[in-house]
Order: C-alpha cells, then structure tokens, then sequence
C-alpha cells in the first residue's frame, strides 16, 4: 500500500507541483494588499488556509483511476451535477441578484464550478467511443451538444453567462481534438454567424423582440462596452478596472501602493477583478508572468496529453485545458476593455473556496492521467 502510493507520488508532475506554489505565494500576497485595513482583513490568511486544506482532493483525485471513474461515475456525476443547479434555482441563496450559491454550514458553494469537471468527463466518455475515428453528426456531436446545452441553460438562468461560456469552450475545444469533421466545424461556424448576424439585425430593427431574448442586465453590459459614455454608472468598474491597469507602466506602483485598489475604486477586487491589483501594482512584468505561469501550466498539461496511452485521459486534459484558456482569457478580456463585464474568477488567483476546489480537482485529473495512462482501459 504504502510503496504504491509512494510509486504514485514519484509520477506526479513537479512542474505543476512548483506553478501552484508560485501560484499561492502571488495569490496571497495580491488578496493580502486588496483587504488590508479593510473589513475582509485577514482574508489571505483563509486563502492560505484553502490551498493547504484542497490538496487533500487534489491528490485523492490522483489517485482514484480515472479510468474507473469514467467507466462507473459518469452518468451519476452528471445527474448530481445537474440535481445541484435545479436546487440552486430552487433554494440558492441570491446575492448581487444573482441566484449562484447554496449554503453549507454557513458557507457559499458555487456548484456551477464543481460540475464544470462532470461535464468533462461526461464529454470525455462520449467522444472516447469513437476511438479516435471522425464523429458522427447524429450519433456523437448532437447527444453531446444537448447534455452540454442543459448545465448551460441552467446557469444562464442564475444569471451567470460567465461560467455558462465556460462550459461552450469546453465542448468546442473537446470537439475539436475528437477528430471532428470539416463539414461540421463549417456548419457550427455557419450557424454560429447566422445567430450572432440574426441578434445584430433584432437589435437595429426589431429592438422590443431582441430585449424579450437578451437580459436586461445583459443588454445594458453589451452597450456599456460598446459605448461606455451610454451608462458612466455601469462602465464605472471598468473604466477604474482599465485606469488602474494603465497607471502601472511596466514595473507597477509597489506592493500595498496602488491608489485605485487602496481607495475602493474596483468592486471584487479580491476575487474577480484581483488580476487588476496585479496590474497596478506589479505593472507589465508582473501581469506577464502571471501570463507566463498560465502559458507554461497549459504547456505542461499538453504535454501530458500528448503522453497518454489512451482517449479517455487526452480528452479529460483537453477539457481542462479548455477550461482555463478560456478563464484566463475572459478574466483579462473584460478587465481591460476587451470583453463585457462577467462575473468569473482568475484560476489560481482569484479568492474563492468553489473555484478552487474545482481547479484544484482539474489538476489532480491531470496527475491520475499521468500516473494511471498505462494501465490497461476498463472495458465498457
């Protein structure tokens, strides 16, 4: 027992081992400047506290073959995942008007992020019974586009498009290392453009009708960012988010020395919007290595993939992959001016015991690929 756990550990990437812990260091040291001398003072310390404590399911998660989780676990972890979103539509708590929490013990649990891996592995065993071969429309793509669309539509109705996009990056980007046909990608691309041109045209000729399908909240973020002088009070977190960025110039301000963060100016600025404390305060070089961590955690994990002996794990790391590109990508996007304002947090950074839960879970996926790839696949 203890040689095989032994054995297992010498198989865990001490590459990712090292990024999460720079990750840690800089992830407490920015939410430490974002609260302190404010009422969340002391809120690094909990933080510190979560990333210690969430190693126990990192490696846990190692260590349970993935296999065996994909052969017996996946059906019933996504029927959980989808019994906690209606429950959250039933009984969550609402904070921000936003209906995104239940509460545990006194504590918010975000499940919408928990069942962001249910879906990866329910993706995971769909596209891995084609055993690498071109997916059918019907028989493949269809099914897993439909089990997709059910968390997504769920999540919209909390309001949270943020997270709703990032299972849509998911499914694409697994599609898309599934060995998806030409024909198809032309025709998702096809119909994507026939969507988005039909919203576009709803909006400058049949504007009562486009309100009834976009949110109201949705469409004010929409035209706060295509023209932030329509609505100063909504474009304030960004417009203070891109000033705040601006200011730092290449080496930033210091460390407890930026102005906009020091004097309230950026709402959440411990959690969704801290990659603005990175900016103002580590300036140009501190958000490039922050980038550079993302860039080399991404490599690392494909690298992995690459390695692995079957689909199923490729598949499971595709799925993660996805997962934080499109965090990163939309957290920065929106804080500077790139993308609409939502509410998603910075993967690694960002404080939050749900979010790191799941990242934290993603990663020891990563591991258990790693470790059990070459054991032999447990048959259907």
């Amino acid at each position: 027992m203890v040689y095989s756990v032994l054995h297992k550990l010498k198989k865990v990437d001490p590459v990712i081992i090292c990024i999460l812990g720079c990750f840690m260091i800089l992830s407490t040291m920015v939410i430490y400047s974002a609260t302190s001398g404010t009422r969340l003072d002391g809120l690094h310390i909990s933080s510190l506290k979560l990333y210690f404590l969430l190693m126990i399911p990192l490696f846990l998660t190692a260590f349970i073959n993935y296999k065996f989780l994909i052969r017996y676990g996946t059906y019933g972890l996504y029927v959980i995942g989808l019994g906690l979103l209606v429950y959250v539509l039933l009984r969550g708590v609402n904070i921000n008007n936003s209906v995104r929490w239940i509460s545990i013990g006194g504590q918010q649990f975000q499940p919408s992020e928990l069942v962001k891996i249910f879906m990866i592995l329910m993706l995971a065993k769909i596209f891995s019974r084609r055993q690498g071969e071109q997916l059918r429309l019907v028989n493949d793509i269809l099914p897993a586009g439909l089990l997709t669309a059910v968390p997504v539509l769920l999540i919209m109705k909390q309001p949270d498009l943020g997270t709703a996009l990032v299972f849509v990056a998911i499914f694409i980007g697994m599609l898309w290392m599934a060995n998806v046909r030409l024909a198809h990608i032309l025709l998702g691309l096809l119909l994507a453009a026939l969507a988005v041109g039909l919203l576009v045209w709803l909006y400058y000729n049949q504007f009562d009708l486009f309100a009834k399908i976009i949110k109201p909240h949705q469409l004010r973020r929409i035209e706060t960012f295509l023209d932030p002088s329509t609505n100063p009070q909504q474009s304030w977190h960004v417009l203070n988010s891109i000033g705040a960025i601006s200011v730092g110039h290449l080496l930033g301000k210091g460390f407890l020395h930026g102005d906009f963060v020091q004097n309230g100016f950026i709402p959440y600025h411990y959690s969704d919007s801290i990659f603005v404390v990175i900016g103002e305060e580590f300036g140009f070089i501190g958000s490039a290595v922050l980038l550079l961590l993302y860039f080399l955690l991404i490599y690392r994990m494909i690298r992995i993939a690459l390695g692995c002996k079957d689909l199923f794990g490729s598949y499971i790391i595709i799925g993660i992959v996805s997962m934080f590109t499109l965090q990163v990508f939309e957290n920065i996007a929106m804080h500077i001016g790139l993308l609409p304002l939502t509410g998603i947090s910075l993967p690694f950074v960002s404080y939050g015991g749900s979010s790191l839960l799941t990242y934290m879970i993603a990663i020891g996926l990563v591991f258990n690929v790693k470790i059990h790839s070459e054991e032999a696949v447990i048959p259907e």
